[in-house]
C-alpha cells in the first residue's frame, strides 16, 4: 500500500464541481493542498460533464492538482466493451496500474452506479 491517494473524478463528480457541490470542491482543495493526493480526470468523462454542464471542462481542466488521463490504447480498447465511453474510461483508469500499484479511488455523486464493480468508491452525493 502506498501512502499517495489516487481519485478518480467521474462524469457526475465533474458535472457536480460545476454546479458548485461542496463536497466535490473539498476534495479538489484537499488534492490541490495536501500533499499524497492525486486528482485525476479521464477524458472520456470530462467531455461528458462538459456537455452535461457547459464550462465545466474548462474550468476542471484550468486547475493546477488536476492531471487529466488521456484515450490511450488500452482505454480504448476498455471502452470498446462498454457502450458509455465515460464509464467505461473511468473504470479502466481506476484500476491499478505502475503508477497507481493500489489502483484509485472513483469520486462520484452516483455510488450506485458503481455497486458490484471491483472498485472503490468516494461518495460524493448531497
Amino acid at each position: 500500500m502506498t501512502d499517495t491517494v489516487h481519485v478518480i473524478l467521474d462524469e457526475t463528480a465533474m458535472t457536480a464541481a460545476g454546479a458548485g457541490n461542496p463536497l466535490v470542491s473539498r476534495l479538489i482543495h484537499r488534492a490541490h493542498t495536501e500533499t499524497g493526493w492525486r486528482l485525476y480526470a479521464p477524458a472520456c468523462a470530462l467531455v461528458e460533464a462538459g456537455r452535461a454542464h457547459p464550462g465545466t471542462a474548462e474550468h476542471l481542466t484550468a486547475l493546477p492538482g488536476l492531471t487529466v488521463l488521456d484515450l490511450d490504447l488500452p482505454a480504448v480498447l476498455a471502452v470498446t466493451q462498454q457502450t458509455d465511453w465515460a464509464h467505461a474510461h473511468t473504470w479502466h483508469t481506476a484500476r491499478p496500474t505502475p503508477d497507481r500499484p493500489d489502483g484509485a479511488i472513483i469520486a462520484t455523486t452516483t455510488p450506485k452506479r458503481w455497486k458490484g464493480a471491483p472498485v472503490r468508491v468516494l461518495d460524493l452525493s448531497p
